[in-house]
């Protein structure tokens, strides 16, 4: 078992790793109640450990202390990370300055209205620019597979904030990096079709770096059939066929997970002829493609008819340029910074195992960034951050943010 504590004034972070869910559990709750019991922790869960256990382990050893969060393909922090399923990570927060107001919505009647529900809750305590992590159940339903797209429940948030600002950052819980299941941790119980959004104290801020890691391989392609997140046609030819005939790829013959592991949808924001730039890119990840219909299934339903888009390769030496640029340039950001704690929500597609990457992205983000805070991040299904001035949810990204002390005007 592996066992950390970094301490900060009032915001703790915890990692452990075992077979055994009370014991994982355990280790956090001494790291994060080392000086003292936090008033809420932030758990980040592995698929293979029990989640009942786990909340009611900490909630035995702190008290009945408020635990959010949610299922983990993966953590990562300083003494370690991975994603075997059997890590667990928690942040303790103490004391009015750091802890979040947590506001819950249910994602069951719809992911828009519910978002929208949500967004509302949201208005009446969050402050103007306030920080908002939103944390949510991605796998609406597993047989047949069914997500909470990230795209509607954040279009329903925005509509419920009606134009009040916030910071928002997030994203979707998974138990492992299959999509086999997800689960919320809502304060005192673990729940399905549930999203969570903690409001950060006016007195905090955050401070976001985007990596990427997508390159162009094709000219701009207009969506002429689409239907929710399943692309039929580009530029009126079967979508699967297009993609795999700018990929190399056999045609008719891709597996399930073929594609996810190589490509997305990218859709360009802002001047279409202007130079490239990965920062200019929203990508889709494909989720399956269908040999039948001559179709591809995207992660989110957010693409429409006549949206101009390009096919895009997921290239690893990119994934890790980005890690290393980002980092640094967010290295620069924050120095001098009265910083709190650095946040990292990393697209499980982005682990080794599943890229091919020879390195750990994970890894290099942790051994570029600054050491002078604590470090907690967990992999996630879809990403959400601020991008072009409007929070929306990203693919294949890793979100790094950078939590502290608001600087005074």
């Amino acid at each position: 078992m592996t066992l950390a504590l970094e301490t900060r004034a009032l915001i703790e972070v915890g990692y452990a790793r075992d077979v055994d869910a009370a014991m994982a559990a355990r280790a956090c709750a001494r790291a994060v109640g080392a000086n003292g019991k936090p008033d809420l922790i932030l758990a980040f869960c592995g698929g293979k450990l029990q989640p009942e256990t786990v909340m009611g382990t900490l909630r035995q050893e702190l008290g009945e202390v408020t635990v959010v969060g949610g299922a983990s393909a993966g953590g990562i922090t300083r003494a370690g990370h991975g994603y075997s399923g059997l890590e667990l990570v928690t942040v303790g927060f103490s004391g009015a300055e750091v802890v979040p107001q947590v506001v819950l919505g249910d994602l069951s009647p719809g992911d828009v209205g519910g978002g929208e529900a949500l967004g509302a809750r949201v208005r009446e305590v969050a402050t103007e620019g306030a920080v908002v992590l939103l944390l949510f159940d991605s796998v609406a339903s597993q047989m047949p597979l069914r997500l909470h797209p990230a795209s509607r429940i954040v279009e329903g948030f925005h509509k419920g904030l009606n134009g009040h600002r916030v910071t928002l950052l997030g994203g979707g819980m998974l138990t492992d990096m299959n999509l086999s299941d997800s689960f919320v941790f809502d304060g005192r119980d673990i729940r399905h079709h549930m999203a969570v959004a903690l409001v950060f104290p006016p007195g905090m801020e955050a401070e976001t770096a985007i990596l990427h890691g997508c390159r162009p391989i094709s000219t701009f392609m207009e969506i002429t059939r689409i239907d929710g997140m399943e692309v039929y046609e580009l530029d009126g030819e079967p979508a699967l066929t297009v993609i795999e005939r700018m990929l190399g790829l056999p045609l008719g013959q891709t597996e399930r997970q073929e594609l996810s592991l190589i490509a997305t949808l990218g859709q360009k924001q802002g001047d279409p002829f202007a130079p490239y730039d990965e920062n200019a890119y929203v990508n889709r990840l494909i989720l399956r493609a269908s040999p039948d219909t001559g179709s591809v299934t995207l992660f989110e339903p957010d693409f429409f008819l006549g949206a101009r888009v390009q096919i895009m390769a997921r290239d690893n030496a990119l994934m890790l340029d980005s890690a290393r640029n980002g980092v640094a340039r967010l290295n620069g950001l924050v120095e001098g910074g009265d910083n709190l704690l650095a946040l990292y929500i990393d697209c499980a597609g982005r682990a080794s195992a599943r890229s091919g990457a020879l390195t750990e992205e994970a890894e290099m983000v942790l051994q570029g960034f600054t050491p002078t805070m604590p470090f907690a991040g967990f992999y996630s299904g879809v990403e959400i951050a601020p991008f072009q001035g409007y929070s929306r949810p990203l693919d294949w990204t890793g979100v790094l943010a950078v939590l502290r002390r608001r600087r005074r005007a």
